[in-house]
């Protein structure tokens, strides 16, 4: 199961975020029934509400007690929360597992161009964790997701007991890098005439790919909505890569070293962190430990979570477990 409850981000931007596990038995009249979706219990990834018209129950931080350790999961660029729900399941067996949507993405506020800064992606964690009385938490993030976790770590050492980084690069990626993401957003054939369309560009046909892979389609299908013309994704690209841009020209090695919690960097060996700088952050992160996932690319947790819960799984131990 999981259900959603709004927390109200930097600039009083309203973010979604999803709580799996039983909800309390006190209040089933706001429970989202579980269905055969890519998030269990939430609405349909084209962003419409649940099929059975229930409302999204808000939480304040009094009515929200921590019985077991929080995890906040932050999904990367064009992500959204469904896709940390295979994590989030099992993490939810034992610990208070949240994942967000942020700012711009999935069910969440979609601002002015203005806020999407790093700064705000960035108090938007800081108050998910406050408002949902999770901290000190474990931030699990994926690509952007995981510079903001280092990010809010460094910033708030007191909210974060630990840090899983999940195929992200600490060094600058260029102006280069921005070019060809924008030729890559003007390459999609939208709209799309149907998720089968969806799944077939992005997992075979999209140039930018080097073999099929249908994981790589299926993911970008649960960032699609339905419009009168078509399928198109639930942001706005634009907004991704105003996002984008806020980061792409830095490096962030000191903020990595100034992370001073546990933090697990782990790789795909096909992702786009490679082994050496994925080492070179182990050394320069304080207290750093290192993992890699074979026969995976960039969305590790998403291809392969299998192979993804057995690499981060003993160091969460450890950190959720310690007094």
């Amino acid at each position: 199961m999981a259900r959603r409850i709004d927390v109200t981000g930097a600039g009083g931007v309203r973010l979604a975020a999803w709580e799996f596990g039983d909800p309390p038995k006190a209040d089933p009249a706001h429970l989202v029934p579980g269905q055969a979706a890519p998030l269990a219990g939430s609405s349909p990834p084209d962003g419409s509400p649940p099929p059975d018209g229930s409302v999204p129950h808000p939480r304040t931080p009094a009515g929200e007690p921590a019985h077991t350790p929080g995890v906040l999961l932050l999904h990367g660029l064009m992500g959204r929360a469904s896709h940390w729900a295979s994590t989030a399941r099992w993490l939810s067996e034992r610990h208070r597992a949240v994942a967000l949507d942020q700012r711009g993405h999935g069910q969440s506020d979609k601002p002015a161009h203005s806020s999407y800064t790093r700064e705000a992606y960035v108090e938007d964690a800081e108050a998910a964790v406050e408002q949902l009385g999770l901290g000190p938490a474990v931030l699990i993030g994926h690509a952007m997701g995981a510079l903001t976790a280092w990010q809010l770590a460094a910033r708030r050492p007191d909210l974060v007991r630990g840090v899983v980084i999940c195929d992200m690069r600490a060094s600058a990626l260029g102006a280069a890098s921005q070019r060809e993401w924008e030729d890559w957003f003007r390459a999609w054939p939208m709209p799309f005439a149907t998720l089968a369309d969806v799944r077939k560009w992005f997992g075979e046909d999209d140039p930018w790919v080097e073999r099929p892979n249908p994981s790589r389609g299926a993911f970008y299908a649960e960032v699609m909505q339905e419009s009168p013309d078509g399928w198109r994704p639930v942001f706005e690209p634009q907004q991704m890569l105003e996002s984008r841009e806020t980061w792409v020209y830095d490096a962030h090695w000191e903020e990595l070293a100034q992370v001073r919690c546990p933090t697990l960097v782990v790789r795909g060996l096909d992702g786009e962190l490679g082994r050496a700088e994925a080492q070179e952050m182990v050394r320069v992160l304080p207290r750093g430990e290192y993992a890699e996932v074979a026969d995976a690319g960039h969305l590790i947790h998403y291809d392969q979570p299998e192979a993804w819960r057995a690499a981060i799984e003993p160091f969460l131990d450890g950190v959720l477990t310690a007094p």
